[in-house]
């Protein structure tokens, strides 16, 4: 990086906000994927003003600006493969306001999204969203991919709680949408433009995001099916019956064993499927009836073994199980591919059960797991990057993955976004007039293409 720019930087943030050495940019070179790319420089901002005089300077240069929170994300779109500035927002990480009375929170967009929800529950607040990655991803990065996580099924996406956004745009100004207003349809949705752009149309630096009141009672059950198939068919009969779970999680027999063998739960290994399935309310006597219901229909759909958590502690264990999928993984492989193809509930059988011919066709395993209660999938292809032969594999599996999701009329990703890795595939998923007015919306924001280049849309 020209030695003009690095001081022009330290000029706008402090000679500490601003690394450069080949040792610092390797740290902010990657992240939760395997692909990586060193930055030119590396800017850590503390206001909505510095990161304004950033763009502005990055602008006036042309030079690429990608923005990073944690670097928790699963499709390289915090990977600068540009170079030019990576802008990290890990000190811009305050809660600026909570808001008991209108039940609104305004936050810094590094913030943590485990420390937020925690400090909204001591209010007596709920914020539901709750992807894998919730004590080491940023609210900003959740808003940037529209994160989801278990929750959803009941509760929604990150999108749905976004109220307000302060974003700053390509040439350095400032945008505020939005308010703590219930209800707003004046213009254009800028809420949900930039929710899920990636960082590619702005940089979110603040968001006003909606709360709830926290749920009183939380019933969980661990329930045990012999065949896969029967689990899948139970996600349906519970949602037909007209009961809606706060969770309803889904994991296979592959990953059952790799969760045991790392952790040693006592997980089950002569079963094909768990599910873990959560109620909540405030009513508890209501929520103690709902988890009863559920168990009902597992057993009826050929559930093996219904265990329902007596207490918090049970509770945190069962839940252990399906937080630790990721690192298990990742202790039996050099390598793992994890995607979240969505398909209607309906399809989630099917679905499955062409996952795990493409995994016999290809000889590599695929993991499947994740949130059946809203037909997002997680199949996680465990692979060696260094074998050319396994590595061209994966390419293909990728391929076969994303055509079923689109031929069960379902899409390429439900949480984690599009970043270089869903590339690709984009204009097969939607067609080739979304993506012109897509890139009509881009050129229109970012004329110079300097916000995260090369990420969402096909060239």
């Amino acid at each position: 990086m020209n030695k003009n720019i690095i001081n022009q930087l330290e000029a706008i943030i402090g000679r500490d906000g601003v690394l450069h050495t080949p040792e610092d940019l390797a740290v902010y070179s990657y992240d939760g994927t395997f692909e990586e790319h060193c930055p030119d420089v590396v800017a850590l901002p503390r206001t909505t003003e510095q990161v304004s005089r950033i763009v502005k300077l990055a602008a006036q240069e042309c030079i690429p600006v990608v923005t990073r929170g944690m670097g928790s994300g699963l499709t390289a779109a915090s990977v600068p493969f540009s170079g030019g500035i990576t802008l990290s927002m890990t000190r811009m990480n305050h809660i600026l306001e909570i808001d008991e009375v209108n039940a609104t929170v305004h936050v810094e967009a590094g913030a943590v999204t485990a420390d937020l929800q925690t400090a909204v529950e001591k209010c007596g607040l709920f914020y539901p969203p709750d992807p894998s990655s919730i004590r080491h991803s940023t609210i900003g990065g959740n808003i940037a991919c529209n994160a989801g996580g278990p929750r959803c099924l009941k509760y929604g996406v990150t999108g749905d709680y976004v109220l307000g956004l302060t974003i700053v745009l390509a040439d350095g100004s400032i945008l505020r949408t939005g308010g703590k207003v219930i209800k707003d349809v004046v213009g254009y949705d800028l809420n949900a433009l930039m929710t899920g752009s990636e960082g590619t149309l702005g940089i979110i630096t603040e968001a006003l995001l909606r709360l709830l009141a926290k749920p009183t009672a939380v019933r969980t059950a661990l329930v045990e099916f012999p065949a896969l198939a029967d689990a899948s068919r139970t996600v349906n009969a519970i949602l037909s019956a007209g009961i809606v779970p706060a969770t309803l999680e889904l994991m296979d027999e592959t990953a059952i064993a790799c969760i045991e063998e790392a952790m040693h739960l006592g997980l089950p290994l002569d079963v094909e499927a768990t599910l873990l399935i959560e109620t909540d309310g405030n009513d508890e006597a209501a929520v103690l009836r709902e988890i009863e219901a559920v168990a009902a229909i597992c057993r009826q759909c050929g559930a093996r073994q219904v265990n329902v958590a007596g207490n918090e502690a049970e509770r945190s264990q069962l839940w252990k199980a399906r937080r630790s999928v990721a690192p298990a993984l990742a202790r039996k492989t050099p390598n793992k591919l994890g995607e979240d193809i969505t398909v209607p509930r309906s399809e989630i059988p099917e679905a499955i059960r062409r996952l795990k011919v493409i995994s016999a066709k290809y000889g590599l395993p695929i993991v499947i797991f994740g949130h059946a209660g809203d037909g997002n999938l997680h199949p996680n292809i465990l692979f060696d990057k260094r074998d050319k032969k396994q590595w061209a594999k994966v390419e293909q599996m990728v391929a076969e993955e994303f055509a079923l999701a689109l031929e069960l009329g379902g899409t390429l990703s439900g949480e984690h976004g599009v970043g270089k890795l869903k590339r690709p595939y984009m204009e097969k998923a939607l067609g080739p007039v979304s993506i012109r007015i897509q890139k009509d919306i881009k050129q229109a924001l970012d004329p110079l293409n300097i916000l995260n280049p090369g990420k969402v849309l096909p060239d």
